[in-house]
């Protein structure tokens, strides 16, 4: 009778010490690239919602609806594209800066998907949205793919897309 008490806080206690290790596991497995920008944090891959999905409208623009949208994104992009960023709820577009920043699910390694660097500057109005720009785009590996959008070293939010071609 003493043997079924002490085998289930045995068994509590693994639990615990496995549940622990494996969140520190997974905080340590992202590894930033040496030349991100320094506002970029680990912390902010922890809020990917990959249940969010972007969804099309306006026609053809692929995003989170009246906050950031890309066209071609649905353009075959493992060997280059040229992507249309929108961006909703931007005060003063040619002041501020948009840092692209590419999370790769089934890797969980960060990318520089822009073949510029990691940051554009943004231009006016276009297509409805506050601010645009216009880049060419890279994406190392088919998956899924988590997109961090900055505007002035800034979270702004993040697009949740699967890229296959």
């Amino acid at each position: 009778m003493k043997k079924i008490p002490m085998l289930f806080i045995l068994l509590s206690m693994f639990l615990f010490v496995v549940g622990c290790t494996s969140d520190k596991r997974v905080d340590s497995q992202i590894i930033l690239p040496k030349d991100i920008p320094s506002f970029v944090q680990k912390k902010d891959f922890e809020t990917i919602d990959w249940d969010k999905k972007a969804v099309t409208f306006d026609n053809n623009i692929i995003g989170n609806e009246n906050k950031s949208g890309v066209i071609g994104v649905d353009m075959p992009s493992l060997n280059g594209q040229k992507w249309m960023w929108h961006l909703w709820g931007i005060e003063d577009p040619r002041k501020t800066t948009l840092t692209v920043v590419g999370f790769h699910k089934e890797t969980g390694t960060v990318h520089q998907i822009l073949t510029t660097g990691w940051t554009i500057g943004l231009g006016g109005e276009n297509n409805g949205a506050d601010a645009h720009a216009p880049s060419s785009v890279k994406i190392p590996k088919p998956g899924e793919w988590a997109i961090l959008l900055y505007t002035d070293e800034k979270l702004f939010d993040i697009l949740v897309y699967e890229i296959n071609e």
